[in-house]
């Protein structure tokens, strides 16, 4: 067996920022390169962050991505780290092909490159390209169709970006017949509730299909409303953990293997299930023995209660959509309810309460508690809070024009958005909205009211959902002997909107028991009438929510984008037409 000590750099890089991401892999690689690695590996289109979407489509941020890929390998050089190969992923176009019809303009593709004294040395692209969920891969790029096999130290090392792990046959398949000792991919695998062990036991189970240890280096942070968690990891070729990274954090990650040594070049004459295999080599000797280092193996919370890991992604998601978009600083909307309560609570968490700005605006049917709830809310965290009354705002507008019912009830919320869009305006904040996924899957909130706003972190959270995360936000700060963050009032009451006299958010839909289970059955998983009707549903309340949920399409279109947690969300993974007269109950 061959020693090999692979650095897995599980780093956070931002969409077109081309120069500090490659400052991200300078960086990385340095410390790789102090910490005695053989091979530094950084994540999926690393180069230009991820996903570029319709950015691949420009030709010149294509050209742009190929050139900042041939200047850092020539930097790592200058930086004396040109004997350390360092992989990445990067964006490029294929070459000696032309344009065919049905893929995208000018061949863009997800790509790879090995980067070794001061030169691209090794490239090769994505073969599966994933179009469903949040991925649109087919609209962006077009597949490569080589495996790289490259001989580093002695040992033969494939290399595989992202769904070619996922998906069985092609580099998979080819990687097996090229008999490697491991397979190394990259990748940005956004983060969902229950996904960490799906991809432990997609790693095992490759492993054990090819023969060799794989590596599975992952990208962190927030990407709009994409939350990359790292949980970098890799598992030998009988499907044994060797060693994993944390969650949530950038993480430079170093392990010690033990890999077979080359034998003389066998494998494949041709391709394999559409994919050849394509040998480099780089260095046949093995390293000299030496001791290797304890592995790094961080435990994982118990699987059946992830909602403080559900946690830490609405903070990054949060702090990243701010940081990344120059905002210093957000503002809220304080009800004292709980939504805004649990808003606050992670805005603070990700930006600092002196970052936090808070905004009561109390109407006529406020309650006295509302306010002092969020007073305390405010007092507990350290948020900049202003009031501003808004009943002298709507007698304004109701001088000018005559509203009674609902229309007067969402004037209420519409001119509490204007202030906040005024003041973000005026002083540079941004407004986080504060509606969670069942009002928005209900259409249970006032476009332009409490819909606005340039980030919405609870978006994907169901209101049951909601309160578990500020129980345990509160559970924690008591564990660290804190106060907690969140008054128990604003957990406890009947949620209101306190739009009208007495008004309750049971008078327009079911207990939020009932009707999250419902929303989930019928967005997350499709079920229809006649299958939720067998469920156990009533069949009046079904078509109550169903009816519901469809009229409430162009609301949901227009709000801001939000934290992904769930395998589904009420955007990018569920596109329907806004005009639209099918509905399930035919």
């Amino acid at each position: 067996m061959a020693q090999l000590r692979i650095a897995m750099a599980q780093v956070n890089p931002t969409v077109g920022d081309l120069d500090g991401n490659g400052r991200i892999v300078l960086d990385h690689a340095r410390r790789a390169a102090e910490a005695g690695a053989h091979l530094a590996v950084f994540p999926e289109l690393v180069v230009t962050g991820y996903p570029v979407e319709d950015l691949a489509l420009r030709n010149s941020f294509v050209s742009a991505s190929i050139k900042a890929t041939h200047a850092l390998a020539a930097a790592l050089a200058e930086e004396g780290l040109g004997e350390l190969p360092v992989a990445v992923g990067f964006l490029s176009r294929r070459t000696g092909v032309g344009e065919r019809f049905g893929q995208p303009a000018g061949s863009p593709q997800n790509a790879f490159a090995l980067l070794y004294r001061g030169r691209v040395e090794v490239t090769s692209a994505k073969h599966h390209l994933p179009n469903y969920g949040v991925f649109d891969e087919f609209r962006n790029f077009v597949p490569g169709e080589t495996l790289p096999v490259v001989r580093l130290h002695g040992v033969d090392l494939a290399f595989a970006v992202c769904e070619d792990l996922w998906q069985g046959g092609g580099p998979v398949a080819a990687a097996r017949a090229a008999r490697v000792g491991a397979l190394i991919t990259i990748n940005a695998s956004p983060y969902e509730r229950d996904k960490d062990n799906v991809r432990l036991e997609l790693c095992q189970r490759r492993a054990r299909e090819i023969g060799a240890t794989v590596g599975y280096v992952n990208m962190c942070g927030g990407q709009d409303e994409l939350i990359f968690d790292g949980d970098s990891l890799i598992v030998d070729a009988e499907g044994e953990l060797v060693a994993r990274a944390p969650k949530f954090e950038e993480n430079l990650f170093v392990t010690d293997l033990a890999l077979p040594e080359a034998g003389a070049v066998e494998g494949p004459e041709g391709p394999v299930d559409g994919v050849t295999v394509v040998r480099h080599t780089l260095s046949t000797d093995p390293v000299p023995a030496y001791a290797p280092q304890p592995p790094v193996l961080t435990p994982r919370p118990d699987p059946a209660s992830d909602v403080g890991e559900v946690y830490r992604a609405l903070v990054v998601g949060v702090r990243d959509y701010a940081v990344k978009n120059g905002f210093a600083s957000a503002i809220i909307a304080l009800s004292g309810g709980i939504d805004s309560a649990l808003t606050a609570t992670i805005a603070v968490d990700a930006l600092g309460g002196d970052r936090v700005y808070g905004l009561l605006l109390p109407s006529k049917y406020s309650s006295d508690h509302s306010v002092a709830d969020a007073e305390e809310l405010a007092k507990r965290q350290g948020i900049r809070a202003r009031t501003v009354e808004i009943a002298p705002v709507v007698a304004a507008f109701e001088a000018a024009v005559h509203l009674d019912g609902l229309a007067a009830e969402n004037l209420q919320a519409r001119v509490r958005g204007t202030l906040l869009m005024g003041l973000s305006n005026q002083e540079g904040h941004l407004v986080l909205a504060t509606g969670n996924k069942s009002e928005l899957a209900a259409g249970y909130s006032t476009l332009y009211g409490d819909s606005v706003g340039g980030y919405a972190p609870i978006k994907d959270c169901w209101k049951t959902l909601v309160w578990e995360l500020a129980r345990w936000r509160n559970a924690e700060a008591e564990r660290a002997g804190e106060v907690p963050p969140i008054p128990e009032n604003s957990i406890s009451k009947p949620p209101s909107a306190e739009l009208r006299p007495g008004q309750l958010d049971t008078d327009s839909l079911p207990d939020y028991t009932v009707l999250d289970a419902l929303l989930d059955a019928y967005i997350g998983t499709d079920k229809g009438l006649r299958e939720l009707t067998i469920a156990g549903y009533e069949p009046e309340l079904v078509q109550r929510v169903i009816r519901m949920v469809d009229r409430a399409e162009y609301k949901r279109r227009q709000y801001p984008p939000g934290p992904k947690i769930s395998s589904r969300n009420l955007s990018r993974d569920r596109r329907l037409p806004i005009t639209n007269r099918w509905t399930p109950q035919g």
